[in-house]
């Protein structure tokens, strides 16, 4: 058992090579494309900050939203400050939505766009992009929106782009296009088009003849006509019958004309706020509905200038509902997908029945047919991570106590999830860009769209990695199987991170050959007893020596390398509370010694680590892993 273990443990830091080395490989092409993407662009506003390769793989970046098979089906990056070339995307197969709008990417579009023959939506407006419309956009034939318009383009209207039936907008209008414009009669008759503003344009669409071409006049009006029966023929009956075929076929046709009439003179509606059938599969408790308008008014309208973050699934909006109150805003993209849907009902069904003071309180819910979102307190210090690693050079660094707060508030909620919630809540993602701060600075533990219902009958739930490298448990990494002691690992990185302020997983630390996983590298620095460089230098020497030392403890306790060895939450909060801990550890370091025992390398490299005596003790720590 214990050469199973020291086996285990020593390959866990090579798992996360090969797994990191699979993802940059499998993952791929998608990630590729996109990481092009990101550095042909300039980006003033860092909203492509999360673009980085050492994620899993590209659908836990912000802006970019994936399928149930983690392949990615919408980029979102309108009204971003974007700038520069649009670099060549047809690696995404599967991409349905591309929205890069209101930006100045400039340059001309390019032609393999036509390649992603599953978009749906393509929103390139209020750009700088310049030449003529790729002809290969008429491949797109699940195209429901296409939306060039205020930019700089050139040349003629491809006759392509007819070839899409599905069209519901096309929109070409404010740019340098010229020659004739397709005839009406070639689109969709329910498709709204518009060609303003394009001077060079001509057709009878635009009421301008092309050079070369007669004259046109508008049609003559639609005049019924009746056929006069011969003389061998029954006047009277034919008269009848000419009669009623005529007006039966006006009343066949007046109803699609009338609509076709209405549908282009209606302004599209963006919100639609009407009662929602219930879904048996969103248990909705007690909490309160909100209607549309109010959050529309609450968010002015869901401008941007209120935005708090992006995510995969949709944007969060600061919002003051009409008693003053602050909120925060969570909405889902307009379109439904199977991700976003998926997260909303989880994020509801997790929330309504967890009600603890250090997790995240869902206030309310709004469901339209065209929308979904979720209310929250509004968090005035943001998270965790932001804290540490955001901060403005104005703003004071997390002091020694509220950090303390921190590592007991957030492990208090996790016990509650894992001991006190019937059936049990396995959160998967702890970190700390997911522990949020109220403007006391008390923890709440959120971010609920990885979480898992445990039946008591089951020890874990197997699933699809997804997570963030650095935080993942070996046995999720492994073999897909999570459970409570998934949550314990990433707790325990959470408080490396609160510790030393530093990522999880960083490439950067390779230039001064540390590692960069960040459990691995709190261990290097205790084997040269150079405790003091773990500790966060915002602190200024203002912390309590023994009681990093406790910290660091629990959090090596919380990452050993098999789950069974881990500590459950209730036995974490009973150690951060004083009672415990030096006999876990001792227990600990006993088993580390016994495993050095059978250790047949021929040079055992020894490391340091503290105890709860504070003093160093010489163990071996090639565990936990």
């Amino acid at each position: 058992m214990r050469i199973e273990r020291r086996i285990y443990i020593s390959t866990f830091r090579w798992l996360h090579i090969l797994f990191y080395l699979w993802v940059k490989i499998s993952a791929n092409l998608e990630g590729d494309a996109l990481h092009k993407l990101k550095t042909s662009l300039q980006d003033p506003n860092n909203v492509l900050q999360s673009w980085d390769s050492t994620l899993v793989n590209p659908c836990t970046w912000f802006h970019v939203t994936c399928n149930n098979a983690n392949s990615v089906i919408r980029v979102d990056l309108g009204n971003a400050a974007l700038s520069g070339p649009l670099v060549p995307l047809g690696q995404l197969k599967n991409l349905q939505y591309l929205e890069l709008y209101s930006n100045n990417i400039s340059g001309p579009i390019p032609s393999d766009l036509g390649n992603l023959t599953n978009l749906v939506s393509l929103d390139l407006y209020m750009n700088s992009f310049s030449g003529p419309i790729p002809d290969t956009l008429g491949k797109l034939t699940k195209l429901r929106f296409l939306r060039l318009n205020n930019n700089s383009l050139s040349g003629v209207i491809p006759l392509s782009l007819t070839n899409i039936k599905t069209l519901q907008v096309l929109d070409l209008s404010n740019n340098h296009l010229s020659g004739p414009v397709p005839d009406n009669g070639s689109f969709s008759l329910f498709t709204p088009i518009s060609f303003t503003n394009n001077l060079n344009l001509c057709g009878p669409v635009t009421g301008k003849p092309c050079r070369g071409s007669p004259p046109f006049s508008p049609p003559p009006p639609l005049i019924p006509t009746f056929a006069v029966p011969s003389p061998g023929e029954n006047g009277p009956t034919g008269a009848i019958a000419g009669g009623v075929a005529a007006g039966a076929a006006l009343l066949f046709a007046a109803p699609a004309l009338a609509f076709a009439w209405w549908k282009r003179r209606k302004p599209h509606e963006r919100f639609f706020d009407v009662p929602a059938e219930e879904n048996p599969e969103v248990h909705l408790g007690q909490l309160k509905r909100y209607s549309l308008r109010e959050l529309q008014v609450a968010t002015d309208g869901f401008s941007n200038k209120n935005i708090l973050g992006r995510g995969g699934f949709g944007k969060v909006y600061k919002g003051r509902l009409i008693d003053g109150t602050l909120v925060a805003v969570k909405r889902l993209k307009e379109e439904r997908t199977p991700g976003g849907e998926l997260q909303f009902q989880t994020e509801v069904e997790m929330i309504s029945m967890a009600v603890h003071r250090n997790l995240l309180r869902l206030r309310g819910f709004c469901i339209t047919p065209t929308e979904r979102l979720l209310i929250y307190p509004y968090m005035a210090n943001g998270s965790v991570a932001s804290c540490l690693r955001d901060r403005l050079p104005s703003e004071s660094p997390l002091d020694w106590p509220t950090r303390k707060r921190i590592a007991l508030g957030s492990a208090r909620a996790l016990s509650y999830l894992h001991d006190n919630c019937d059936p049990k809540i396995i959160h998967r993602d702890v970190k700390a860009a997911n522990i949020l701060l109220d403007e006391e600075f008390e923890p709440v533990v959120g971010d609920f769209g990885l979480a898992k219902i445990m039946d008591y009958k089951d020890t874990h739930v197997t699933t699809a990695v997804r997570g963030t490298i650095g935080h993942i448990a070996p046995e999720y990494l492994s073999t897909g199987k999570s459970s409570e002691k998934t949550d314990v690992f990433g707790y325990g990185i959470m408080l490396l991170e609160l510790i030393t302020r530093q990522s999880a997983f960083d490439l950067a630390r390779l230039a001064n050959d540390d590692d960069v996983m960040l459990l691995d590298w709190v261990k290097s620095l205790l084997t040269e007893k150079k405790l003091e460089m773990l500790v966060d230098p915002d602190l200024q020497n203002s912390y309590i020596e023994s009681e990093v030392e406790q910290l660091i403890q629990v959090a090596l306790l919380c990452t050993q390398g098999f789950p069974m060895d881990r500590p459950n939450m209730s036995e974490v909060v009973k150690m951060l509370e004083g009672d415990g801990l030096a006999e876990k550890w001792e227990e600990w370091q006993k088993v580390e010694v016994a495993n050095q025992e059978i250790e047949l390398a021929p040079h055992r490299i020894s490391e340091w680590i503290p105890d709860s005596t504070d003093k160093l003790h010489e163990v071996e720590l090639s565990g936990p892993r």
